[in-house]
This record gives structure tokens, sequence and C-alpha cells, in this order.
């Protein structure tokens, strides 16, 4: 008996905790319901208050707008009645008015009337004309400069030891956009703004108090801060944090927005606070424990697009090249500006990327191939469609893109010239697919010497000519880009690289060389063919440097010609209107026993090989 007591007893007890364990839990379900209905309150508070701001800033902009229109119209009537008193008094000093007065007033003096017409003979100067003058309005006055307004330079001119030059800006381009199916929510400086703007459809330009209303007209799938130093977003998130950076962030939060902090600049710990409140933190910092994201040159502005107006014959030094006060614009101008820039020590690395990347020497002295390596250095270090993939991966959304995949199409007509041309592909990277047509031998041999490249291959019938080649491998290939390489000719291993990149930065659906180095065996010579050809929209390039988007090639298609396939392709591109870009000279040497059309052409540069002017 004694032992079952116990039990009831022990099971009492256990009744009564769990009952007080239940209480305490039903309590706090009425607190945090009782805080949740209060939050709940506060928000459609902060909404009917958002509401009612946007109200009012409509409100306000309608009066502004008929203040304007007010002050117009009583410019007008002034300017109209200063017209009026011009005119009187013109005419008042008119000759004939004088006269008229004169001879009134001297009908009965004849000495009077005499003095009257000697003094209207005289000349009198006349009133100046009023010009209008232009009118002070609310919409006149400079507006607060915010990334993602109109953004192109706006200083063209530099000052230089008392010269004053004039340049041409750079016309910064207004797309493409590398993922058209993203859209993100982004505060960030001019220059973190002209990184980001590409890759992505982007808002910007939107504040504290204005959000609410902005935000929706196209909902993001991502907001992204950076550690901003200026605007209206500077105070939020600097030091603790603001009640306009938390209303955003709980903006986010109940449409399943991810956010993300970028740390770029300054001290992290006057951002740690307001770090925090976001899913995901990365930095360019080395020494922050937080995820890397590093800037990246950004093809759509960093590349090597020349101003139109040429290159200062002059090295800068950074000073001298960027002076205090420029916009991010201005900068992209100024990269493009000078023979060489002059950096020193310490200078920071992201900026010497950029510099080259611009195409632009970084020495005390021009040097044209010096530069071609480090802008393929600038790239090669990351871009920031890269750098936008791996951010993100992190986060959990997708980073799909469109890729740069590479077919070559390879037509071996003479078998001696296999081993050569099979061994120019092997040393290019980024090639997904060899299409050969040649020999029966040159199949196993491609599969011997690109093991990693799929290799399809077909026989010509003997009556096929090149350009048949050509079409047969077209219909076969299935990357977005298609290469045309010649047997006879030289590439460097960096060739296709170095021509794929003028897809990120160009808007051509063809690209190729117009300006290049060729070698004619019998006389040994070294020719650089039209070097002011680099980087340029030009009517047409070599057919041996083809390389081309797969779908517009489809439609061209290759003449049914061995020689002269390439020159009846370029008209057809001009008459179609398909865009041409001319890259750099440099990673291909055109191989000829001899040509007498590149003798009168092209620029002797030395008897001897091409290749170590070539090849870098």
């Amino acid at each position: 008996m004694s032992t079952e007591l116990e039990s009831t007893r022990r099971a009492l007890r256990d009744a009564i905790a769990q009952a007080e364990r239940a209480a305490e839990l039903a309590r706090l379900l009425d607190d945090a319901q009782a805080k949740l209905a209060a939050a709940e309150e506060r928000a459609a508070q902060a909404d009917a208050l958002a509401e009612k701001l946007s109200e009012t800033e409509e409100r306000l902009a309608a009066e502004q707008a008929a203040a304007d229109k007010l002050r117009k119209e009583l410019a007008e009537q002034r300017f109209q009645a200063e017209v009026a008193n011009w005119k009187l008094s013109s005419i008042k000093v008119a000759r004939w008015n004088r006269l008229g007065d004169a001879i009134k007033s001297g009908k009965s003096n004849p000495v009077r009337l005499a003095k009257g017409i000697k003094g209207a003979a005289k000349p009198v100067k006349r009133p100046t004309a009023p010009k209008r003058k232009p009118v002070a309005t609310t919409a006149g006055k400079p507006k607060e400069e915010r990334p993602g307004a109109a953004y192109q330079a706006t200083t063209s001119t530099r000052t230089l030891e008392g010269t004053s030059f004039k340049l041409k800006p750079f016309r910064v381009p207004t797309g493409p956009n590398t993922r058209p199916h993203l859209t993100a929510a982004v505060i960030a400086d001019p220059h973190a703004e002209a990184l980001l703007r590409y890759e992505w459809r982007q808002t910007t330009g939107f504040t504290p108090r204005d959000f609410a209303r902005v935000l929706p007209l196209e909902v993001p799938h991502l907001l992204v801060v950076e550690s901003v130093t200026q605007g209206p977003w500077a105070e939020e998130i600097i030091g603790e944090p603001g009640e306009g950076l938390k209303a955003l962030l709980a903006w986010c939060a109940e449409r399943g927005i991810r956010t993300v902090f970028w740390h770029t600049k300054g001290d992290v710990s006057a951002y740690a606070a307001a770090a925090d409140l976001f899913e995901h933190r990365f930095t360019a910092d080395l020494t922050v424990a937080w995820p890397r994201l590093q800037f990246g040159v950004q093809p759509r502005v960093h590349n090597p697009l020349p101003l139109s107006g040429g290159r200062i014959d002059r090295v800068l030094t950074l000073d001298q090249l960027l002076p205090e006060h420029l916009s991010y614009p201005d900068v992209l101008t100024s990269y493009r500006w000078p023979a060489a820039a002059d950096c020193p020590p310490g200078t920071p690395q992201w900026r010497l990327a950029e510099i080259a990347a611009c195409g632009t020497p970084i020495g005390t002295e021009p040097d044209s191939r010096r530069a071609h390596v480090a802008l393929r250095r600038a790239y090669a270090m990351g871009t920031m469609s890269e750098r936008i993939d791996e951010m993100l991966d992190a986060i959990g959304l997708p980073s799909a893109r469109p890729t740069l995949n590479t077919t070559v199409l390879l037509p071996i007509r003479d078998p001696f010239t296999m081993e050569h041309a099979l061994a120019q592909v092997a040393r290019q990277s980024g090639v997904d697919q060899l299409i050969v047509i040649g020999p029966p031998e040159a199949e196993l041999r491609a599969r011997d010497l690109l093991p990693e490249v799929e290799v399809v291959y077909r026989r010509p019938s003997p009556s096929m000519t090149e350009g048949a080649m050509l079409n047969a491998g077209l219909d076969l290939c299935e990357t977005d880009l298609v290469a045309v390489m010649d047997p006879r000719d030289v590439y460097g291993p960096h060739y296709l690289s170095d021509l794929r990149r003028a897809f990120l930065f160009t808007t051509a659906d063809i690209v190729g060389k117009a300006a290049f180095y060729a070698h004619l065996r019998k006389p040994q010579a070294t020719l650089l063919k039209q070097p002011e050809a680099e980087y340029t929209y030009l009517p047409e390039i070599t057919g041996g440097t083809l390389l081309a988007r797969r779908n517009a090639m489809r439609e061209l298609r290759f003449a049914d010609l061995t020689e002269g396939w390439d020159e009846v392709l370029m008209r057809q591109c001009r008459t179609d209107g398909v865009k041409v870009f001319s890259a750099d000279r440099f990673g291909y040497v055109r191989v000829r026993d001899e040509d007498r059309w590149l003798l009168g052409a092209a620029h002797l540069v030395e008897y001897g090989s091409a290749e170590p002017h070539a090849l870098i």
C-alpha cells in the first residue's frame, strides 16, 4: 500500500510540475502573441505613415510644379513689360520722333526750331533689348547625386601643369545585363554600383523614406548593401543601426528576399552592428573573418575600348591621372587617356587591375606588349561576373548566365598540315568541342592530342571546298561560340582566351583580327597588318581568326569557296548589319610562302621569325 501511495504522490507531483510548465508556456505564448499583435500594429502604423508620407510627397511635388508654373508665368509677364518699356524708349530716341518733337516745340520760334533740328540730327545710343532670364525652379536645383541616375561622364577637361586638355568622354554602356532573370536592390557607393549594375536588373536610388513605395514596383530577389560612407543610408548602417535599415530588412524578411551586407572599406567594427542584421555577410578585407567577396574587373566598363580622341603622348602619375572630385564615369575616361600610368607603391590592387583592364600600360614607359599581358592578368584575377557567381552560390540563388563555350572548326585539306594544325588547337584553353574535317588519320590523332575535348570527325569528299567543309562542321556545332582555325597559321596558347574576352565588352556577333602579324617564308619577312585596327568595329577581319556566335553564323553560313570565303562573309555582314569587331594584334601569325597583297598593305617589322613579336 505504501508503495502505491508513493507512486501516486510522485505522479501528482509530476502532474503539478507539468501543469506549472504548461501554465508558464501559456503565459509565454500570450506574451509572444501580445508582442506579435503590437508589432503588427506598429507595422500597420508604419505602412500608414509611409502611405501618408508618399501622399504628402506627391502633394508637395504637385505644389512645387504649380509654383514653378506661376514663377514662369510671372517671369514671362515681367519680360513682356520690359519689352514694352524697351520699345517705348526706342521710339522716344528714334530720329524721326525727335525731329517731330523739335518741329512741334519750335514752330513759333525759329531759333528753337533750328536748335531742335540740329540736336535731333545727332546719333543717340538706343537702349539694349531685354533678354529672357533663366527661371529658378525647384526642378532646376542640383539634385543629390545617387548611383543609378544618369551615369555618364560630366568632366571632359583635364589640366596638366597649367595646360587644359579637352577629352571626348568614354561612353558608359547601359547594358546588357549578365543575368536578366535576377533583380537586386542595391545600396552602394558609385564605384561598387558601377561593378554591380551589369550583373542583374538593378534598383538603386531609394531612400529610408521611400523604399516601401519604390521597391514594390519590381520586387527584388535580393538586397545588397555595401559599407557606404555617404548618402542617405550611411547614417543607417554606421554605428547603431537606424530605424530605416531595420524597416527595410523587415520588409525583405516578410517577402523572403535574401539580404547581403558587403564590407568593402572602412573599419569593420563601425558596421558590425548593422551587418549582424543581415542573413549573409561578405568582405573585401583579408583581415576580417567573413567570406571573401573581392572587387573584380567589370568588363562592360573596364576594357581596352579606346577614347574616340585617342591617348595623350605622356606618362602620367596617379595624381595627375585621377584628380580629386572626379565622378566614377570620369574616372573611366581618365583610365584610357595616358600613354602610361606611373602608379606608386601601395596603390590598391583593384585600382591597378582596373587601369590594366583598360589597356593602359602601368610603368614609366608605354609598352603595348606589357600592357596586353597586364590586361590578360587583370581578367585572370577574376571578373565581377565570377565574383557574383560565388556570392549567389553561397546565398542559394541561381547563378546561371550565358557561357563562352567554344567549338573549333578545323578543315584540313593538306595532310601535311595535320600535325601542325592539331598542335595549335591542343595548346588552346577553353575548347569544348573540336570538329575535324580532313584525312582519316586526323580523328585518332585529334583524340590522342585532346583527350578532354569532344572530337567530332567527318571525312570530306574530294570535291568539297573549304567553305563547304566549314558549313558541314557548323551543322555539328553544339556550343555558343564557333571558331575557325587555319591549318597553315600559328596560334599562341592565349589566342582563344584573348579573343573570347571581346564578347564580354562588345555587342559584336563576330570577333577576329584585322590587326595581326604575318610571316612570309620565301623572303623570311615579318609584317604587321593594320596596327591601328585594334579594339574597334571594322568592316572585316581575316578568316583564320574568326570567332562568332553560333546562331549568327548559322544564319550567315559560309560561301562555297576555298579562297575568299571570308571576304564574301564580311560583305554579307555589312549588307545584313552584323557587327564585326577587331581585337588585339597578338596571339596569331598568318603564315604564307609569299603574299603580294600583304607586302603592299602591311608594315615590315623585320626579316626573321614573327613569333617573338606576336606570341606573348
